[in-house]
C-alpha cells in the first residue's frame, strides 16, 4: 500500500513543506514501485516515463496533474493509492515543436483507466485543441478499471468524445506500447496514426479466453490482435515496430511531415534546385510489354527527396502504396497503384486504405501526388459481396472532396471507372500530367476489340489474326495519353526522368491555392 495521503512533516516551517514537495516528486516518479518496474523490464517494456522521455525534447517535458490519485473507495481501492493514478500527462516539444502526451503506467493496476486517470487524459486533449499542438498517446492499459463500474466506462467515453472533436484539428498519434482491450481500443481507432510493437503490443475488443468460450476458436493474443495481425489482415495499424525505440522514432519522424494543426502547414525544409534535377532512371522504368509488372515505389523514390519517403500501411492491401515524403522540400501526400501486386487493381482494402489516408492529408493541409497505373476494380462475387461499390466510393468521395493541391501522373494503365476515381482531372484535381507510355482508355485494348469488333472476328477466316489487327487498331487510337490530353484532361505528356522537376514547380505554383466546398454541416461519405 502506498500512503502518500499521509504527508511526514519532520522539519518545521518551509523546510519541512520543500522537503514534502520532494517526498511527493520522488514517489510520483516510481509509479507502482520499484519491483513492478523490474518485472516491467523483464517483459522488455519500458516504463511509461522512460518511454516519455525518449520521444520529448530533453528538458522540456512538463507534467501536469503529477500528484491526481483515484477516488474510489470500494472493493479495497481506498487502501492503495498511487501519485499520478497510472497516467503521465503533459506537454513538451519534439524536434523544437509543441506536443502534448499521455502515458500509460501498467505498473499502477496494469495502467487500467479510472475516473481520474481519464480526467487526466482529457485535460491535456482540451489544451491541445486550445492551443493547436499534437496529442501524443503511449497506451499500456488493461482497460477500464472494473472496480470503478461505471465511472471508469464514462471516463472511455469522455475520452472518446474528444477524440472525435479533436479529429481533423489537431494530429492524434496512438502508440500501442502493451494490452489494449474491450473499450479501450475505439479511442486509437478514431485518432490519425496508430503504431504498434511486435510481439508486446496487442489490440483487439475481445480477447483469446472470450473467444474460445464463444466461438470455440482456439487463438492466441498474438494471433487475435498483435502487431502482424492488425498491420496485415486488418489494417487497423499504420505502422509494426520491430520495438519501442523503434516506435518512439517512428512518431518522431511522422511528426515531421505534419502541421501543428489545421490551420497551419507542415515545416518546409531548405532545399536548393540541383543544376539538374533529372532522373534518367525513370525513362527506362516502365516495361516494353504493358503486362509486365514493375515497382511503383521506384517511381516515388526517383521523384521525391532523396529517402525522404515514409510509407503507411506498408504491410496491408499492398496494391497500392501511400505514405509521405518530402519534394523540393514541401512535405506531400503519396498515392500509387502498385503493378507488383495484382496488376494495382483497386479492392475494398486498397481504396479504403487510400481514402483514408487521402483525407487524412486534406484535413491537414498535406498536398497530394498520385501515381496511377491501374486496370480498373477487381471483379468477382467476394469484391462484390464485400461492399466494392461503397468501399470505391469512398475513395471517389475523399479524392472529390478534398481541397489541398492535388496533381496526378498516369504512368501507364488508367482504365475505366478507377481512371475516374484516381484523381481525374474530372473530379477536381489541379494538373494532371501523363507519362508517354499512359494508355487511358475504357479497358485494355485486347478487352475492347473482343466487344467492338466481336462479329467481325467471328467471321473472318482466321480470327485470331482478325483479332490482333483490331487490337493493334484500338491501342493505336485509344491506348495513349493523346486523345485524352486533345481534350485537355491530361495538362501536359511529360518525359519520365523530368517529372521531379515538373512537380516541385507545379506544388511551388499551387502552395497558395484556395477552394471551398459548399456550405453544409458535414458530407455524408459512403462508411
Amino acid at each position: 500500500m502506498n500512503q502518500s495521503n499521509k504527508p511526514n512533516y519532520t522539519l518545521p516551517g518551509i523546510e519541512g513543506k520543500l522537503r514534502l514537495l520532494n517526498e511527493k516528486n520522488n514517489e510520483a516518479l516510481l509509479g507502482g514501485g520499484e519491483k513492478r518496474i523490474e518485472a516491467q523490464h523483464k517483459k522488455g517494456k519500458l516504463t511509461a516515463r522512460e518511454r516519455v522521455d525518449l520521444l520529448i525534447d530533453e528538458g522540456t517535458f512538463q507534467e501536469i496533474d503529477k500528484f491526481v490519485m483515484h477516488r474510489a473507495k470500494d472493493f479495497g481501492l481506498d487502501k492503495e493509492h498511487y501519485l499520478g493514478d497510472g497516467v503521465i500527462t503533459g506537454y513538451g516539444e519534439v524536434n523544437g515543436r509543441l506536443v502534448y502526451v499521455f502515458s500509460q503506467d501498467f505498473t499502477v493496476f496494469g495502467g487500467s483507466l479510472s475516473e481520474t486517470h481519464a480526467e487526466k487524459i482529457c485535460k491535456i486533449m482540451d489544451m491541445a485543441m486550445k492551443n493547436g499542438a499534437p496529442v501524443i498517446g503511449l497506451n499500456d492499459s488493461g482497460g477500464a478499471r472494473i472496480q470503478e463500474g461505471v465511472n471508469s466506462l464514462g471516463g472511455y467515453a469522455d475520452i472518446f468524445y474528444r477524440n472525435t472533436l479533436a479529429s481533423g484539428v489537431v494530429p492524434q498519434i496512438s502508440a500501442i506500447m502493451g494490452p489494449c482491450a474491450g473499450g479501450a481500443v475505439y479511442s486509437p481507432a478514431i485518432t490519425d496514426f496508430i503504431l504498434m510493437v511486435e510481439n508486446t503490443s496487442y489490440m483487439f475488443v475481445t480477447g483469446p479466453n472470450v473467444v474460445k468460450t464463444v466461438t470455440q476458436e482456439n487463438v492466441s493474443a498474438e494471433e487475435l490482435g498483435g502487431a502482424s495481425a492488425h498491420s496485415t489482415k486488418s489494417g487497423v495499424t499504420h505502422f509494426a515496430c520491430a520495438n519501442e525505440l523503434a516506435c518512439i522514432q517512428h512518431i518522431k519522424k511522422l511528426l515531421s511531415y505534419m502541421p501543428q494543426n489545421c490551420e497551419e502547414i507542415a515545416p518546409v525544409y531548405a532545399y536548393e534546385l540541383a543544376e539538374d534535377e533529372s532522373r534518367k532512371e525513370l525513362d527506362s522504368l516502365i516495361p516494353e510489354n504493358p503486362n509486365h509488372p514493375y515497382d511503383i515505389r521506384d517511381a516515388v523514390k526517383g521523384i521525391v527527396d532523396e529517402d525522404s519517403f515514409l510509407e503507411v500501411h506498408e504491410n496491408f492491401a499492398d496494391n497500392i502504396v501511400v505514405g509521405f515524403a518530402r519534394i523540393g522540400g514541401r512535405s506531400i501526400g503519396v498515392v500509387g497503384n502498385q503493378p507488383q501486386s495484382m496488376a494495382g487493381v483497386l479492392d475494398n482494402d486498397a481504396s479504403v486504405k487510400a481514402a483514408r489516408f487521402v483525407r487524412t492529408c486534406d484535413s491537414f493541409n498535406v498536398p497530394l501526388l498520385v501515381l496511377v497505373d491501374v486496370p480498373g476494380f477487381l471483379p468477382g462475387t467476394d469484391q462484390e459481396w464485400n461492399g466494392i461499390i461503397s468501399n470505391g466510393a469512398k475513395l471517389l468521395y475523399a479524392f472529390s472532396e478534398a481541397t489541398v493541391p492535388r496533381i496526378t501522373v498516369i504512368t501507364r494503365k488508367a482504365y475505366g471507372g478507377a481512371y475516374d476515381v484516381m484523381n481525374s482531372k474530372h473530379i477536381g484535381a489541379d494538373l494532371n500530367f501523363a507519362w508517354p507510355t499512359a494508355e487511358i482508355a475504357v479497358m485494355g485494348a485486347k478487352g475492347a476489340a473482343e466487344i467492338i469488333f466481336k462479329k467481325e472476328i467471328a467471321e473472318a477466316k482466321d480470327p485470331e489474326a482478325k483479332l490482333q489487327e483490331k487490337v493493334d487498331e484500338y491501342t493505336a487510337k485509344f491506348a495513349n495519353p493523346y486523345r485524352a490530353a486533345h481534350r485537355g484532361f491530361i495538362d501536359e505528356v511529360i518525359i519520365p526522368s523530368e517529372t521531379r522537376i515538373k512537380l516541385i514547380k507545379a506544388f511551388k505554383m499551387l502552395e497558395n491555392k484556395v477552394d471551398k466546398i459548399p456550405r453544409k454541416k458535414h458530407g455524408n461519405i459512403p462508411l
